[in-house]
């Protein structure tokens, strides 16, 4: 395993509600120097929920997204909030953006999103036992929700239109949990 560089300065070089990007100074095991710039978390992680009905589905909600300007085919998912636990934080959003929450909630992995310019890490939660439970939540209007049959999910995953690349990682390591 390589010796990780040695971090001589971090500086803000912005910072947002939500983000901060941070410069690093670093040196390398080999004496070479350069600055990195990456973009922190200023919260407290996040999660993404994959809902599982008892009759076959998974409940996905169709989102608009400001990076691309586009509505998506997603998964819920929000940020964790302080003295909130991820598996918490996932019931919390899925109550406010699926209108259910569940009686079981298991960790299937926690992932990172680029890493080498972001800090971002999410869970993923699998949440199962559904029960109907609204919560107000914060997003601006009111989310389609949208039930995807289980067994057609490769066919989903390989469509134009759903293309987020998290959550089709996510879909693809539960389907394989699945079969094992």
């Amino acid at each position: 395993m390589p010796t990780k560089p040695k971090i001589l300065k971090a500086s803000s070089v912005a910072k947002s509600r939500l983000f901060e990007v941070e410069a690093l100074s670093l040196r390398f095991s080999n004496g070479v120097e350069r600055i990195y710039e990456r973009l922190t978390s200023r919260g407290h992680g996040a999660v993404m929920v994959i809902p599982v009905t008892a009759d076959g589905q998974i409940l996905l909600i169709n989102e608009y997204a400001a990076g691309i300007h586009d509505y998506q085919l997603t998964l819920p998912k929000g940020l964790v909030d302080p003295g909130e636990t991820a598996l918490e934080a996932a019931n919390r959003e899925l109550m406010e953006e699926v209108g259910f929450g569940a009686r079981n909630l298991d960790h299937l992995k926690t992932m990172t999103t680029s890493p080498s310019y972001m800090g971002h890490k999410i869970d993923v939660i699998v949440a199962t036992d559904l029960y109907p439970k609204r919560l107000p939540g914060d997003e601006p209007e009111e989310l389609e929700v949208v039930p995807y049959p289980i067994d057609q999910l490769t066919d989903l995953i390989v469509e134009d239109h759903f293309a987020e690349a998290r959550v089709i990682a996510a879909l693809l390591l539960w389907l394989q949990q699945r079969q094992s």
